[in-house]
């Protein structure tokens, strides 16, 4: 990061504030910083309306289904934003299979609604509604019971505790929530990627990719300038996060959740749910999969017609997906495993620390994740571009992308670990210790098979984020470093949409499988390690 600001207001070496802020100051950047405002601010606003709901049916009712509702829903979290833009991108227009199949499809010639602001900001919502959704449970699961019980007792109705108890209270975690929507979506690639940029609707992170493409390192300290702006908008929603949880666990006493319960409005409310989860999710993933079982755009889909060709195509027989496949697999694969090894150590080092140490250390650990991808792919740019001692020039390497994996996917590698390591007695360490164990033997036979779990789920974790990520990748790829995310983007642009459906349609079975395997892991795991469990 220091790197980066460096490169960003004291490219020749001397502090130049005038250039910086002239590199700031250009129409397109001016342009790009108010369209990204305006769709992370207007996206987290719906992605609030969405996760809220959500949350508390989940979290404090007795709605059927409720675990199943909230695995559902944190899907588009854990599938990569290039692949949800896909999905809808194939849902609606005249070139939709689904549509066409289903006899909807609007005239040819018709503009696709999904291109432009408004599509932006839908899927901003659906991709970070789930961040809602996990951090209002935080707070929700904190509300007594005792509160519920007492407004009940005096008249009031499910509506009216919500009113009246439980939204005031939680009231931290709804501000905490709408700045992480805001973060993600400043920093998000991927949608906008997709849906912004065949329409001129550029925000900061896709005009940064636009300038880099177009005229390579020459321009780095113009993208470093619109880098630090980004990574300072992030770091304000995430400081202003900060601030609305500070003394939030103080405000609610402990005791048992809170729940309501619904009564007649059990069934409704759950099909109401369910229509929900499919419009958002198993829709677009149809359109998706329609799309990929048709030999090209335009040709509908019917018994005669439905092929796996572009299957075929793309995970045997085309060079450039296969290595992006292999790619994907090999550099997530090792960054995971690399995390998922070093998280037990470090957090075994960490638990040492004094709190006020630990918190400055969890901040150091969270900011490569806190920061947009965008921002760290630049510093590490800058970085590794130049030759250093012993390792030399990573640039233009597959070891410049697994490192920025590594920083980037180090925090949830840690955070599963670290909740085990605080779990373990105290007592257990001090006995081996009196027993004449080193600090090594008792990392090796105390620390490690006890956290073992979580660091495995740490490292699944990792492996699903970074198979199919692209806003690092997109800048740090070079010619036979290809990853999924970046071949999918590719294939999309070159107007070869059936055979990007079929990639992101496996990467889509991958994620869920490992999903699931997370789940049936989970009862193996501490508490508050899978949100939807």
């Amino acid at each position: 990061m220091a790197r980066l600001v460096i490169a960003a207001v004291a490219p020749g070496g001397e502090v130049d504030l005038a250039g910086f802020g002239a590199r700031l100051a250009r129409p397109a950047a001016l342009r790009a910083m108010w369209h990204t405002l305006d769709t992370a601010s207007f996206g987290a606003v719906l992605a609030l309306c969405l996760g809220i709901p959500f949350a508390i049916v989940v979290t404090m009712t007795d709605l059927p289904g409720r675990k199943i509702v909230g695995f559902l829903l944190l899907l588009p979290l854990m599938i990569a934003p290039q692949v949800t833009a896909l999905a809808w991108l194939h849902l609606f227009g005249p070139s939709s299979t689904l549509l066409g199949m289903l006899g909807l499809a609007p005239p040819p010639g018709t503009p696709n609604p999904m291109l432009g602001r408004n599509g932006i900001i839908l899927l901003y919502a659906v991709q970070h509604a789930p961040i809602v959704f996990i951090t209002m449970r935080a707070g929700l699961s904190r509300v007594p019971r005792d509160l519920v019980e007492a407004a009940r007792s005096c008249g009031a109705g499910p509506l009216g505790v919500l009113r009246t108890i439980v939204l005031p209270v939680v009231r931290p975690y709804v501000v905490a929530a709408a700045a992480l929507a805001f973060v993600s979506g400043v920093g998000n690639f991927g949608i906008p990627a997709l849906l912004g940029m065949p329409v001129n609707y550029l925000t900061l992170p896709t005009l940064i990719y636009q300038d880099l493409s177009s005229f390579g390192p020459s321009v780095l300290p113009q993208i470093a300038a619109l880098s630090v702006l980004v990574g300072a908008l992030a770091l304000a929603g995430m400081g202003f996060q900060s601030v609305a949880l500070r003394g939030a666990g103080h405000r609610l006493a402990a005791g048992t959740p809170a729940q309501l319960e619904l009564g007649r409005y059990r069934w409704p409310a759950a099909g109401l749910c369910w229509l929900v989860i499919g419009l958002i999710l198993v829709l677009p993933s149809c359109a998706l999969l329609a799309t990929s079982l048709v030999p090209s755009f335009g040709v509908p889909l019917t018994w005669q017609t439905v092929t796996v060709a572009n299957y075929t195509e793309v995970l045997v027989r085309q060079a450039s997906t296969v290595r992006a496949f292999r790619n994907s697999l090999l550099l997530a694969s090792g960054a995971a495993l690399i995390l998922a090894l070093g998280a037990i150590p470090m957090a075994v080092v960490l638990e040492r620390f004094d709190r006020r140490w630990r918190r400055v250390l969890g901040s150091v650990v969270d900011l490569p994740y806190s920061i947009p991808g965008v921002v760290l792919a630049i510093a590490c740019i800058l970085l590794f571009l130049r030759p250093l001692p012993l390792i030399g020039s990573l640039y233009a390497t597959a070891s410049i992308i697994l490192v920025a994996y590594a920083m980037r996917f180090l925090t949830l590698a840690m955070k599963p670990v670290a909740t085990a390591v605080g779990q373990i007695p105290r007592d257990l360490e001090e006995a081996a210790a009196v027993s004449g164990a080193g600090p090594f033997r008792r990392l090796w036979t105390i620390a490690a098979p006890l956290a073992a779990p979580a660091a495995v789920a740490g490292g699944l974790l990792v492996f699903m984020s970074a198979f199919n990520e692209l806003t690092v990748s997109a800048l740090l790829w070079s010619s036979g470093k290809e990853t999924l995310g970046v071949v999918l983007f590719s294939l999309e642009e070159a107007g070869l949409g059936t055979q990007a459906a079929a990639i992101a349609v496996s990467t889509i079975v991958v994620v869920i499988a490992l999903l699931l395997t997370l789940d049936r892991f989970g009862r193996r795991l501490p508490a508050g390690i899978l949100p939807w469990r």
